[in-house]
């Protein structure tokens, strides 16, 4: 497969130049991989018809009436109304019969037909036409300022035989540029073509990188721009910032598109509520997890959410129409305990088992060696103090 960057006035491959190969994508806008171009097809059933591709993604249909062997990536020199282009063929054989029925195109007598491939010299005169350009835009916005026009002038391309040029504009009502065009012919000496284009067909001809770090989808591999609302931000849980949804074209982001259908799914099992009422208080409805079906309330005073479960949150808000209010987020009802199990009271049986066998121990046997022992104590100091008596009487 050849490069379709081009091939230099010298037949080397042009490249990027943009430090990396062309698997990149920095020059290969629209880019499509032919799947089919290994695979042998009957020989009877070839598909004439070949996808050409122009400056900046630009696709058209042409006819290989002469069949020419194509590879991807060669450069064709082309029919176009009243002059020839340059292009580098895209597409061939049944993936562009399939193209061509979702782009609804008519394979029909107005399709033009390719001349040939491109030598060498048809490659020297594109490269130094292509110069043109820049200068030529840079003068266009110019002339465009001069003559106070509401329009903003995005890209200029010439055609390979430096008879025409087209202007790619944009603006946000009808411009009355017939004018423009007469300065236009005169002061470059072709004949000139002006097409307006949306902002976002703008922003994929221009290029650039995405929030995403990736380059532009509407650059790259999208071909229609569908319509974007704030609902599908809001479907994401996602805060809506004009500067956070916006693209580079202005416009709120194509990739909001993506995954909506997923969470319109999941938000099927989820209920809409945004209060549910408790006998604790009025909890509010502060976050919501989509695919773990988890929802955050708040009480009103309190920094604390509580997650819940949607299937629980469905019940609550079943029992809050039918007039039932329950004690708590989690508990339809409070349960009492009997207390007899709590450990402060089995502490509190324990101590008074201790003290009433302290009482018992007076009236026990070991109660009643102790009133002996006492006893026996009180004789023995009777003995003794009589022992004394006897000693001190004086002797006759």
């Amino acid at each position: 497969m050849s490069c379709s960057c081009g091939v230099s006035t010298e037949g080397e491959v042009s490249g990027c130049n943009n430090n990396g190969g062309c698997s990149t994508g920095g020059c290969n806008k629209m880019n499509v991989f032919d799947w089919l171009s290994n695979m042998d097809m009957p020989a009877v059933d070839t598909f004439d018809i070949v996808e050409v591709r122009f400056k900046n993604g630009r696709k058209e249909f042409f006819r290989n009436t002469d069949n020419i062997d194509f590879v991807t990536g060669d450069a064709v020199i082309v029919d176009v109304p009243s002059g020839h282009h340059l292009g580098y063929v895209s597409m061939q054989g049944e993936l562009v019969r399939l193209q061509m029925q979702k782009k609804k195109v008519a394979n029909n007598d107005e399709i033009k037909k390719i001349y040939r491939k491109a030598t060498l010299k048809d490659l020297e005169k594109y490269d130094s036409v292509r110069k043109r350009d820049m200068p030529t835009m840079f003068r266009t916005r110019q002339i465009i300022q001069d003559q106070k026009l509401n329009m903003k002038l995005t890209d200029v391309e010439f055609q390979a035989d430096n008879t025409k040029a087209t202007f790619y504009y944009s603006a946000e009502d009808r411009v009355d540029f017939r004018e423009l065009i007469k300065v236009l012919a005169s002061e470059f000496k072709i004949r000139v073509e002006m097409k307006q284009i949306s902002l976002r067909q703008e922003a994929g001809r221009l290029g650039g990188i995405g929030s995403c770090g990736r380059e532009l989808c509407c650059s790259t591999w999208l071909n229609e721009f569908k319509s974007v609302s704030t609902s599908a931000a809001r479907y994401q849980n996602l805060s809506l910032n004009p500067g956070k949804l916006s693209g580079q074209c202005g416009r709120l982001k194509c990739c909001l598109n993506y995954e909506l259908e997923t969470y319109m799914e999941a938000l099927e099992d989820i209920p809409e509520v945004t209060k549910l009422k408790t006998k604790v208080g009025d909890a509010k409805l502060q976050k919501t997890d989509i695919f773990r079906k988890i929802m955050w309330f708040g009480y009103d005073g309190e920094n604390t959410w509580h997650p819940i479960d949607a299937h629980r949150v469905a019940e609550i808000k079943e029992m809050n129409e039918k007039g039932v209010i329950p004690e708590t987020l989690t508990l339809d009802e409070l349960e009492i305990k009997d207390l007899s199990d709590v450990g402060i009271n089995r502490d509190l049986e324990k101590m008074d088992k201790k003290f009433k066998q302290k009482d018992k121990g007076t009236n026990n046997p070991g109660g009643k060696k102790r009133n002996l022992n006492s006893k026996n104590r009180n004789r023995s100091n009777k003995n003794r103090s009589r022992n004394k008596n006897k000693n001190n009487r004086p002797e006759k």
